[in-house]
């Protein structure tokens, strides 16, 4: 095989920059069938590509909104969750308020029964308890 020197290098670089500038000069013809059949996969990949697009959109939307409905359903069920949890307590409360104060009434009554009974031993004479029992010992 022969190599060729700098000048026969040179001329067949040339003549390839040659042939490509005539290429690129002639330009591309629009009828070629080629560029037709290119330039209609361009487009039917477009079209394509806009329709998985709307197809996103849409459901993307959809997604949104039935999120929106959930996060909605959520907050209400927070809501009355929390309205019947202030409902519970408050009826604790004025349960535990109506104990008391039957447990205050019933101290208040054996309370009173110990006075009267007192009294009543006193007007008696029969308060000298501390003194029977002192004098017993």
């Amino acid at each position: 095989m022969r190599i060729p020197n700098f000048a026969e290098r040179r001329q067949a670089a040339a003549a390839a920059q040659s042939k490509l500038l005539d290429k690129f000069k002639a330009g591309i013809d629009p009828n070629d069938p080629a560029v037709v059949s290119r330039a209609e996969a361009r487009k039917a990949v477009a079209e394509a590509r806009a329709v998985r697009e709307e197809t996103r959109r849409r459901e993307k939307m959809a997604a949104d909104a039935a999120k929106a409905i959930e996060d909605e359903k959520a907050r209400l069920q927070a809501i009355a969750d929390a309205e019947a949890e202030a409902v519970r307590q408050e009826a604790a409360r004025q349960e535990q308020e109506a104990e008391l104060a039957a447990e205050e009434a019933r101290k208040k009554e054996a309370r009173d029964e110990r006075y009267a009974a007192r009294k009543v031993r006193k007007q008696q004479g029969e308060d000298n308890r501390h003194v029977r029992k002192a004098v017993r010992r």
